[in-house]
């Protein structure tokens, strides 16, 4: 379901292992934290990507086809997450 991320999460470990690199070999600042704020928002990217799959198809399916306690499990998943990102 999510395999269209992995070439993203390659990226992102590529990029780690740069800045590892970078960070080795005594690199500037600067260049190091561009390099990190690159490669946080690729991986918010897929966060979000992951996300917007999970409501399109789990959560559409449990409130087009599943009971009420399904539903409520859903939405309470859904709303655990939201609360973790504040």
């Amino acid at each position: 379901m999510h395999e269209s991320q992995i070439a993203q999460l390659d990226m992102i470990e590529n990029e780690v292992i740069y800045i590892k690199r970078m960070i080795h070999d005594a690199g500037r600042c600067i260049n190091i934290l561009t390099r990190i704020r690159s490669a946080s928002r690729t991986l918010s990217q897929v966060e979000y990507n992951i996300f917007k799959s999970h409501l399109e198809s789990c959560v559409k399916k449990s409130f087009s086809e599943g009971n009420i306690l399904d539903k409520r499990k859903r939405m309470d998943e859904v709303q655990a997450l939201l609360a973790q990102s504040r």
